[in-house]
């Protein structure tokens, strides 16, 4: 359980990430000596928002987009968000079976590579996700990442597969939920030296605890993440060559 009320990282993030914010060197220096790197994977570790992709899908894809955005910006909290947008999908079991087998996966250039890299330093590999357990699995068995080492969300169904809404104990259904999970990674594994990789808000959130954040600007770039990231990258290959 987290020893920190759940609001508690919402609330303060933006003021650490202001104010004691580690510098570039600094960030690089954690990244070459990490134990642990967490990657976001909407429009980080895909070059796609699976939320918005499954809304295409299902033929609502403007009205879904408009709330995207809206979360990743940091204009409205990322539960509210998640809420509104599979409210609007409304995806049934087969809808995402369907869904799954007809979309492959399509991973952000150099970033297998990168995986790669750190899985033979022996550095461990996370995907901490807002989006659901269903669309990422495929994308954690593509890079070679255990399965429980995978974070994200699970939907509810009824009997007849119909949506039913999410499971709201899952830590990334909100706001504050990527530092609670680090949080947890650290007390659980003893991590000295974690790092953080995502394009949005909810993910620059996570540093601290994470011990550098690395904004990641090679799909879409996010003013907001950009202009408060301390090592702001847009090509993976620039983070390999560090290693």
């Amino acid at each position: 359980t987290c020893t920190f009320p759940k609001a508690h990282y919402s609330k303060t993030a933006r003021f650490f990430n202001s104010t004691i914010m580690a510098t570039k060197e600094a960030a690089i220096n954690v990244w070459k000596n990490a134990d642990a790197v967490c990657f976001d994977v909407d429009s980080t570790v895909c070059c796609d928002e699976g939320l918005d992709e499954l809304a295409k899908y299902c033929g609502v894809a403007d009205k879904v987009k408009e709330w995207t955005n809206k979360a990743m910006g940091g204009s409205v909290s990322f539960r509210e968000s998640f809420r509104s947008r599979l409210e609007i999908v409304k995806p049934s079991t087969q809808t995402m079976k369907s869904f799954v087998e007809s979309h492959p996966v399509q991973l952000s250039p150099s970033v297998k590579e990168l995986v790669n890299k750190l899985h033979e330093s022996g550095c461990n590999v996370y995907l901490v996700s807002g989006g659901m357990v269903e669309i990422i699995e495929p994308v954690a068995k593509l890079l070679n990442v255990p399965l429980s080492n995978v974070f994200a969300n699970r939907l509810k169904y009824y009997f007849n597969g119909e949506y039913a809404g999410f499971d709201e104990d899952c830590p990334t259904s909100e706001s504050g939920g990527k530092p609670r999970v680090i949080k947890e990674l650290k007390q659980k594994f003893g991590y000295k030296k974690v790092v953080m990789i995502g394009d949005g808000v909810t993910d620059m959130e996570a540093s601290p605890p994470a011990d550098a954040f690395v904004g990641y600007g090679g799909n879409v770039v996010r003013p907001k993440v950009e202009e408060n990231s301390a090592w702001f990258v847009t090509d993976f290959k620039e983070m390999m060559d560090e290693l």
